[in-house]
């Protein structure tokens, strides 16, 4: 597994085999990415669930500011860490070991805030679909903030978690990722919105 874009692009990440894991495929990573694109410049990013951090380093290499890496597994969290070690992104990288509920209401409650939000879980749970609704009750979010969220294909996202406003829905195979943007509070329309039409 590489950074497929950025100034690291290229660059090998050290990967994590076992039962349960399910890295996000390169074809649909860089599909995010080019959805994403210039939104991820100078962004606060968090990603939750965050396996090897595959997506929030590949948000780093592309201009986010900060990335936040969230992970309740030991063993994920110190995969993260060599990774981050690798890319020499210690400056800009924050890794919690927690439960990803547990993490967006200590975040919330911290003040700290996030343009990006990422939620990759276990297609078998229904955790990223929790996080999510956690996210729009208790967000950690700047206003406009967009939170794309990783599912099955065969999940239908709901309209709204909260402040939180389903705005489009890709699928690439058998992965979903619907994209939501946080308008409590915002100021409607964005100089620069984060998904493009």
């Amino acid at each position: 597994m590489r950074i497929i874009g950025g100034e690291k692009r290229g660059h090998r990440l050290a990967e994590w085999h076992g039962a349960g894991i399910r890295p996000l495929r390169d074809r649909v990573r860089t599909a995010l990415f080019d959805i994403l694109g210039e939104g991820v410049v100078g962004a606060e990013f968090l990603d939750l669930f965050a396996g090897t951090g595959a997506v929030g380093l590949e948000a780093l290499s592309r201009g986010a500011r900060r990335a936040t890496f969230v992970d309740s597994s030991g063993k994920a969290v110190r995969i993260i860490r060599e990774n981050i070690r690798r890319l020499g992104y210690q400056a800009r990288a924050e890794v919690i070991q927690a439960d990803a509920l547990e993490a967006i209401r200590w975040l919330a409650r911290r003040g700290r805030r996030f343009h990006l939000a990422f939620l990759g879980a276990p297609y078998a749970s229904d955790l990223a679909l929790r996080a999510a609704a956690a996210l729009g009750a208790f967000p950690p979010l700047w206003p406009g903030a967009l939170v794309v969220v990783e599912a099955f294909h065969k999940t239908e996202p709901p309209g709204s978690y909260g402040g939180l406003r389903l705005e489009s829905v890709r699928d690439y195979g058998e992965t979903r990722l619907a994209f939501y943007r946080y308008l409590e509070g915002a100021n409607p329309p964005l100089e620069r919105p984060f998904v493009r039409r």
